[in-house]
């Protein structure tokens, strides 16, 4: 297993353990994140509060995790099934009654300096809506 593959494994674990700490440690100062289908965020304190609100407004756990790397270590891929509770109502989407959602998802890493400084995550927003509406 790369070095890389050990961040983004580490990065994951920290996610499920529910360890936010552990995650941002993962990360460089000016990380780039990419979310899903909205505007990029930088920086460790964007970050911080971005998995504030994903906690208050979601339970998720992943499974399935496939992670690969590129052969310069600097970018890497992972792809994965999220299963989720939807708690609490987002801005601007449907209303939460704790509906649970799956739905396969990707993220896409660029490396530098051992850290994570790019994090992009796409999943079929659409078919989010389709299941928490139903």
């Amino acid at each position: 297993m790369t070095e890389t593959e050990r961040l983004i494994r580490a990065y994951y674990a920290a996610f499920a353990a529910g360890d936010r700490a552990g995650m941002l440690a993962l990360l460089a100062e000016d990380v780039a994140h990419d979310v899903n289908q909205g505007a990029r965020q930088t920086g460790k304190p964007a970050f911080a509060a971005f998995m504030v609100h994903m906690d208050r407004c979601y339970r998720e756990v992943l499974r399935d995790l496939v992670v690969m790397v590129d052969s310069s270590g600097r970018r890497a891929a992972a792809e994965f099934i999220v299963e989720g509770e939807y708690l609490a109502t987002d801005a601007g989407l449907p209303e939460a009654r704790g509906q649970r959602y799956t739905l396969p998802a990707g993220a896409f890493f660029e490396v530098k300096g051992g850290k994570i400084a790019r994090v992009t995550v796409y999943y079929n927003l659409p078919e989010w809506i389709r299941q928490v509406s139903g």
